[in-house]
């Protein structure tokens, strides 16, 4: 069968102008999601988004279908559409999903030495946040940290996988009364795991990740589990 010619898919040109748009679009609500611009439960508008991005009704839906489809988002009949409240099962199954990927990850690296780089630049980053009492700076930081640790795999369908599993986590974390109680105890496991990977001793950051992993989504399910039970009580 020949299949050498263009199968009509000039016709299809414009496709890819408005796909890849949407994509941006999504790209740029991921992010301002991940970072609180819009906390759990906020409406978004079409008409303000699009106004502010300058782009069209049918782009902005696209964008909103596929961040609906990582779960970020929620569509409601006649209401229209909003960042999504985790549920204590949603924290579960987030950190069941970091542990394999972020463990296997550590796990395979191989011999070191390792490019630990952008796990010492996120390491700073939070740091620098706690002293200038900054625990949203910190929680981002801490979102840095574990994104360069998947980077460490050189995997980009793992990075597109963690990136989404990370903003999704992030709409856990605002709904915490204390983000400091709950953040800075990692920036001292952060160092821990980054100097163990310094040290090459890939088994040790491996044993003391998972512990962290563990002790955090205690602490995260937890704090959604209030969250749920006192709606009214105030987000960190």
């Amino acid at each position: 069968m020949d299949v050498s010619g263009t199968g009509g898919l000039t016709d299809d040109r414009v496709l890819l102008g408005r796909t890849s748009t949407a994509e941006r679009v999504a790209d740029i609500l991921r992010t301002r999601i991940a970072e609180g611009y819009f906390p759990p439960g906020a409406r978004l508008s079409e008409e303000s988004i699009g106004g502010a991005l300058g782009v069209s009704r049918n782009t902005l839906r696209e964008a909103f279908r596929l961040l609906t489809h990582e779960r970020l988002l929620v569509h409601e009949l006649n209401r229209g559409v909003f960042v999504r409240v985790l549920a204590v099962e949603d924290v579960d199954d987030i950190y069941r999903t970091r542990r394999l990927v972020e463990c296997a990850v550590v796990r395979g690296l191989g011999q070191p030495p390792f490019a630990v780089e952008g796990l010492a630049a996120a390491v700073a980053e939070g740091e620098a946040a706690a002293r200038a009492d900054d625990w949203t700076g910190v929680s981002t930081a801490n979102i840095h940290f574990h994104r360069e640790l998947v980077a460490l795999a050189g995997s980009a369908r793992t990075d597109e996988l963690m990136r989404g599993v990370l903003a999704e986590l992030r709409l856990a974390f605002h709904v915490v009364d204390d983000p400091r109680a709950l953040h800075e105890p990692y920036l001292r496991r952060n160092r821990e795991i980054l100097e163990a990977l310094r040290a090459g001793e890939r088994a040790s950051a491996e044993r003391l990740l998972a512990r962290y992993l563990d002790d955090s989504r205690a602490r995260v399910a937890a704090a959604c589990a209030r969250a749920v039970d006192d709606p009214a009580a105030p987000a960190g």
